[in-house]
């Protein structure tokens, strides 16, 4: 059921018009297509290593290896050396993690900037300026939240006005 029901979002996705336009244009549509070797490597490993990352079993892995660890202390001696290995251990798989969680958040942010941007254009009198509010400089997007805000604070405004006037006309 699920098989069937991702091969029809992948028949709805291909049909949209922003995937037609990207592919009339020359743009793949295929992220293992794009990009220069290294960047693709990367985006490929970063993808699968952070996938495996979030898995239950990683997690209980590296209890696992806390375990060992603690367990090695006494015939260690509750050296220096037995703490720096757990402490050198965890700094370097912090520091490698930063990248691939960063690499992972970006993906993920333009994926949605994306789905964002065909739905403002597909809206009928949407603003489409609004589908590239992300390349605005960090004032231009405070002018344009307050705009928004605005507006959105009059549109309740009118609600509410209706709804209290539907209230003593029922009444």
């Amino acid at each position: 059921m699920t098989k069937r029901r991702n091969t029809k979002a992948a028949a709805a996705v291909s049909k949209s018009p922003a995937v037609q336009r990207a592919a009339s244009e020359g743009a793949s549509t295929s992220p293992s297509k794009n990009g220069n070797g290294a960047g693709q490597f990367f985006s490929q490993m970063a993808s699968r290593t952070s996938h495996l990352a979030g898995k239950p079993l990683t997690f209980l892995i590296a209890v696992g290896v806390v375990l060992v660890w603690a367990a090695c202390g006494p015939f260690f001696g509750f050296s220096d050396t037995w703490q720096l290995v757990i402490n050198t251990s965890t700094t370097i798989v912090t520091f490698l993690m930063v990248f691939l969680i960063q690499n992972t958040q970006n993906r993920d942010t333009m994926a949605l900037q994306l789905k964002l941007s065909e739905l403002i254009i597909a809206v009928q009198g949407a603003k489409n300026h609004i589908a590239t509010a992300e390349d605005l400089s960090e004032e231009e997007l405070e002018r344009l939240h307050d705009t928004y805000r605005k507006r959105a604070e009059e549109t309740l405004g009118h609600l509410e006005r209706r709804r209290g006037s539907q209230l003593k006309k029922a009444g």
